[in-house]
């Protein structure tokens, strides 16, 4: 198992089934060959390992369910709740199939586990599209530090397996991080194709 499935696996709800499947996961981190991401696995696994069943679904609850700056839908960063996340969701979703997936019912393609998931099952096509939204994981990464996150390092993880940030990149993410997502002044209702109902009816910021 490589590691973003791995990083997918642990960035559920950490109910009593992840935490059954605890040593298996840890299991496979040690598996992995030496690295900085793997270690940044490793530092993650050893605060899970070392802390409460409470005190992780206490940590899940409030990082990712009650702050934005650290919401794990990808496109939220990128867009917000205007129309073109919309759009972005119809391309992702068609990102998938052509790769021969399908998402499981009520799944958004942006949800950052899922996407991890693509990258395990496609990783050329699923590693594309988790490097193009290299802004908003940094976003995300950047928060997870800032409230000292054992999180964190599950990110850190994940965008040290990936390339290296470039220049553009860089630049695209102080300045996500200087205006935050920008908000929809028109509703979607005046703009929802046949395809985008199942995104819109359901969708998590």
């Amino acid at each position: 198992m490589s590691l973003f499935s791995l990083a997918s696996r642990l960035l559920a709800y950490p109910d009593e089934e992840l935490e059954g499947a605890y040593a298996e996961a840890a299991a496979e981190a040690a598996a992995l060959p030496p690295s900085p991401a793997a270690e940044a696995l490793g530092r993650f696994l050893a605060w899970f390992a070392t802390t409460s069943g409470d005190e992780r679904r206490r940590a899940y609850v409030t990082t990712f369910d009650f702050d934005r700056r650290t919401n794990l839908y990808l496109t939220y960063h990128l867009h917000g709740d205007r129309r073109r996340r919309g759009i972005e969701l119809v391309r992702l979703k068609r990102r998938f199939r052509e790769a021969g997936l399908e998402l499981a019912e009520g799944e958004l393609p942006d949800y950052l586990p899922v996407l991890l998931e693509f990258a395990e099952l496609a990783p050329g096509p699923g590693t594309a599209v988790l490097t193009g939204l290299r802004g908003s994981l940094e976003l995300v990464r950047a928060a997870l530090h800032e409230r000292g996150s054992a999180y964190a390092d599950l990110l850190e993880a994940i965008v040290l397996a990936l390339p290296p940030l470039t220049r553009r990149q860089a630049e695209a993410v102080h300045r996500l991080a200087a205006e935050g997502p920008p908000t929809e002044q028109v509703g979607l209702e005046s703009f929802t194709p046949p395809e985008l109902e199942p995104f819109l009816a359901g969708r998590d910021r």
